[in-house]
């Protein structure tokens, strides 16, 4: 009988202690040595490459995290659906996605099961393969090779007053660009000369990112531009082949810049356009950038989005296109010439296109 009772005082008292031992335990899970949740969390994001010309990146897509907040032992970062934990808070990223494109990143600081959260929104510019371009890095004339001269007067209908010749005084590579020269001068029945230059039958392409470098002409009547036509233009015609103008800019209104697209029952002047307004575009470069795919077209200046059209199959931008460079002067699109105009040169730097 007292054995009996001597082993339920024990059986008691090992009861009575593990249910304590374990109370104190969570007690201390909660209040203990990792009681103490971190603060000040701050996300510090450097963008590779990042500069006022390049705003978003260099192209690499690479970014440099570092990651700080008090009192804490580590990091879990969440990028898209990539799950990344740290426990420096410092750490590269590689954004692989095409284009620019704009990214949350939620990070969560811990100490033991303590824990602050926060997040931090950035826009990242990411280039794909080089597919084709030009540098204009050789003196002379525009590489035959990649280059064709069109010839003519008129603007093909758009009552302009230049005559596009093939002349070095109005289209030159020189000291790393390629010069557009638009001069006042009676040639061919025009009082204006200037070039055109096109890639057709030498390169064309269907999807990607075109970037060209530019400084524009300044001069009431300057029309320049940089876009694109459909390469089945001469059996499908225009606008059926579909036009995309990544770049035009008119001297009668400094600064504006168009993006435009013009196709079945968006011609003439009801094609479908977003406008930007920069600063010193006749004075310095800037970055003109088109980025084309089966679902959206968007126009960038600088890398800043400014225009976006919604691709489809109803639309016909979804078969090879071609470059073209050009600088007219007045007609319809042009408006007014300046009585004083003597000559003004659309300089482009580069053209690249990335697939």
């Amino acid at each position: 009988m007292h054995k009996k009772l001597l082993k339920i005082s024990i059986l008691f008292v090992f009861i009575f202690t593990a249910t304590l031992f374990q109370s104190c335990s969570k007690s201390a899970d909660n209040n203990g040595s990792d009681g103490v949740t971190p603060s000040n969390l701050v996300i510090n994001t450097e963008i590779v490459g990042q500069n006022v010309t390049n705003p978003n990146g260099d192209g690499s897509g690479m970014v440099n995290f570092t990651i700080t907040a008090t009192n804490a032992t580590s990091y879990k970062i969440l990028i898209g659906t990539e799950n990344i934990n740290s426990t420096t808070g410092i750490f590269s990223y590689n954004f692989t996605q095409m284009g620019t494109n704009n990214y949350t990143i939620y990070v969560t600081a811990y100490n033991g099961s303590q824990s602050i959260s926060g997040n931090k929104s950035i826009t990242v510019f990411r280039a794909s393969g080089l597919l084709w371009g030009d540098e204009f890095n050789s003196d002379g004339a525009p590489d035959s090779s990649k280059w064709t001269y069109e010839l003519g007067a008129g603007g093909w209908g758009n009552n302009e007053h230049q005559y596009y010749t093939d002349r070095s005084v109005n289209s030159v590579v020189q000291g790393g660009s390629l010069k557009i020269n638009l001069i006042k001068e009676a040639f061919g029945g025009s009082s204006y000369t200037s070039a055109r230059l096109i890639t057709k039958n030498k390169f064309s392409f269907k999807y990607g990112r075109v970037e060209m470098r530019a400084k524009l002409p300044a001069g009431g009547g300057t029309w320049p531009a940089m876009w694109m036509l459909g390469d089945n233009i001469s059996s499908a015609g225009w606008p059926a082949c579909g036009e995309i103008d990544i770049m035009e800019h008119i001297g009668n209104t400094l600064n504006k810049i168009y993006g435009s697209l013009h196709y079945p029952g968006h011609s003439g002047g009801n094609s479908v356009t977003g406008t930007t307004m920069i600063t010193n575009a006749t004075t310095d470069f800037h970055i003109y950038a088109l980025e084309w795919s089966a679902t959206d077209i968007k126009f960038y200046v600088d890398n800043v989005l400014y225009h976006t059209f919604a691709n489809n199959n109803t639309v016909p931008f979804n078969s090879n296109f071609f470059l073209i460079f050009n600088c007219a002067m007045g007609g319809d699109f042009g408006g007014a010439i300046d009585p004083n105009f003597v000559s003004a040169t659309l300089e482009i730097d580069y053209v690249r296109v990335y697939q």
